[in-house]
Parts: structure tokens; sequence; C-alpha cells
């Protein structure tokens, strides 16, 4: 069990308060994100059909919540890890043009995660979806819809001091952007976990860019399926990937803290290409994937954004238990309780 204690912790509001500011802090950032990335909402699953390759596989071994359906021929169905393949299949569904997208509130099971400060089995996300062109597919255009976002961000962070005066904003005015071949060449002995701690730590906030492909030294910063994100196309500099993740550093964990992936998503070519780098060119066959290769699925760029993660910042918890009710370890809720952290 992983666990960080802040010394001499206090929540900053009592458990009836923090229940107030995490309504009105999502119906807040929810409203804003809407319209600075020009989306509408729509309704998510929260479960999908096995073998339809719909489903998010993550880093690829994360097992998926599985049921049968006993009314639909006894069939397979699994809780969803995300929704970003859905998302885009959902874009050509409703004919959404360029430069206008969708949102929605994805909720989900993750059965695998190592449980800590951040990680709980439930996952509550905004996810986004935005239809792009052929043209936008760069690191300019991926570089200005994390701006964006990050704009939104810092919005409502000064609107969490409504709250409590000790609610200080802490994030710098804009976020910086490394790409993970830069990160490892500043930090070659470092794991890439420890060079976002450092790098956060030094800017205040990042957008790590190019996440899924082999590095110089073997190794990949972190693992993404082939089938979403595209971590293979080069931006010159011996750079490759349009996708990343923006990371936060967090004062009161003394941690780096990751609040969005996202990223430009897989073209045909792409995909085609990741799938065979990740030894699975077997799934073209799938349902997604066949849509995506025969052009029936519009370019996209999207990505989720942690909506107990961003109040547990906003409001200054030192645990994501504190604002989400999930299940914990014995051991952790009584060492929190000691520590004056209640878990829901």
């Amino acid at each position: 069990m992983k666990l960080f204690i802040p010394t001499n912790y206090q929540p900053v509001l009592p458990p009836e308060k923090t229940e107030e500011a995490i309504k009105e802090l999502k119906l807040i950032f929810e409203d804003k994100l809407a319209k600075t990335l020009d989306l509408r909402r729509i309704t998510a699953p929260l479960f999908v059909f096995s073998g339809t390759g719909i489903n998010d596989d993550l880093n690829g071994v994360e097992r998926a919540v599985s049921f049968h359906v006993k009314d639909i021929q006894n069939r397979k169905a699994e809780i969803v890890h995300s929704l970003a393949k859905w998302k885009r299949m959902k874009l050509g569904l409703y004919r959404i043009p360029a430069g206008k997208g969708i949102y929605t509130d994805m909720n989900a099971i993750r059965a695998d995660e190592e449980l800590d400060n951040l990680h709980s089995l439930y996952v509550d996300q905004w996810d986004w979806e935005i239809t792009i062109r052929p043209e936008d597919r760069n690191l300019d255009f991926l570089k200005q819809t994390v701006d964006k976002i990050y704009s939104v961000v810092k919005t409502v962070e000064k609107q969490a001091q409504t709250f409590a005066p000790s609610l200080i904003p802490s994030l710098p005015d804009k976020i910086t952007y490394l790409h993970s071949e830069d990160l490892l060449a500043e930090y070659p002995e470092l794991s890439p976990r420890e060079r976002e701690y450092e790098a956060a730590k030094k800017h205040g906030a990042i957008f790590v860019i190019g996440i899924g492909r082999k590095l110089a030294d073997g190794q990949k910063h972190d693992g993404r399926a082939p089938d979403y994100d595209d971590w293979t196309t080069s931006t010159g500099n011996g750079h490759y990937g349009l996708n990343g993740d923006i990371i936060l550093w967090n004062p009161l964990l003394n941690n780096s803290f990751e609040i969005s992936s996202m990223g430009i998503r897989v073209d045909k070519d792409a995909l085609i290409h990741q799938l065979e780098l990740e030894n699975c060119p077997e799934r073209q066959s799938l349902i997604f994937h066949k849509a995506l290769i025969n052009g029936d699925i519009p370019l996209s760029i999207g990505g989720g954004i942690g909506q107990s993660r961003l109040c547990m910042f906003f409001l200054r918890c030192a645990h994501i238990g504190e604002v989400q009710a999930s299940l914990w370890p014995d051991e952790m809720i009584e060492s929190c309780k000691v520590n004056n952290i209640i878990l829901k």
C-alpha cells in the first residue's frame, strides 16, 4: 500500500462544505470547458460489448470488469476503461463539423489500479472529443488545445478561493511544453515518474509530449494503447508523437499530479503502423478499427480530464477518497483517519 501523509494535515473545508464545493466546482469547470472548446454534452455508456474494439485498452494489461447479459444471448459486456474510441464514433454519427466537439461524464471501474493518494477503483472524467481537419494534425494545434484547457483550469482554481481564503492559487500563468525524449536526455538516470517530478516541481505545470513510443533508451515514457492517440508521427528534431499528459505540481503532496491524458488521434496510417509495432495487427478486423480504416470515422483530438483529481487539487485535499466514494484497504482507512484524512 502506497500512502503519503502530509505533515500536520488539516482539511481546508469540513466534509459538508467539501461536498458543496465539489458540486459547484464541477459545474463551473464543465461549463467553461464546453464553451472554451465548443463542445456539446452527450450521454455516455457505462459498459460496451466485449470483442468490438470499442473499449480502451489503456496500457494493454488492465483487466476490464465484465459480465454476461442474460437477455441478449448471454453476450459478454465490460465496464468501460475510457471512451476514446466510442467518442470518435459518436462524432461521425452526429456529424459534428470540424472545430466542434462533444463531451460527457465518463464513469469507469479499473480493478487493477494500485490504490494510493491519487488512484482509486472508481474513475470519473470529463471525456471530450473534437472533430479536426487533416491539416490540424500537428504539434501547434495540439498545443493550442492544451493552452485552452489550461486556461480553464487556471480560471476555476481562482474560483475555488471563494470557498476558503486559504485556497490561494498556485499554478503558473503558462504551461510548459516538454518532450518525453528531452526529459530522458535531461534526466537520464531517473525513471519516467521521477523525470515528471523534477520537471513539474521546476515549472509548476507541464505538458509531456510523446507518450507511447520507445525512447532513445529503448523504454517508453509510459504505455499507450495503439489505437487511439497518435504516438508515432514525426514532429521533427528526433521527436515523435501528437499526444501527452497535463501534469501539475501539487505542493500539498510534494509531487507531480497528472490531471489529463489527451492527444490527436490516430489516422489510418498511424493506426496500422502502431498496431504493427504492438504486435496486434489482427485488431484491424474489429468494428472500430475497420470503420476508421474505411474512412467512416472523422479525424479528431480528444482526452479525459479527471474530475475527482481536479477537485482534490483545487480544494487541497490529501487523498482522492476525500472527494469521491470508493473502496479502500482497512489499513489505508485507519492510517488516514489518525492523520485527519476522512475517506468517503
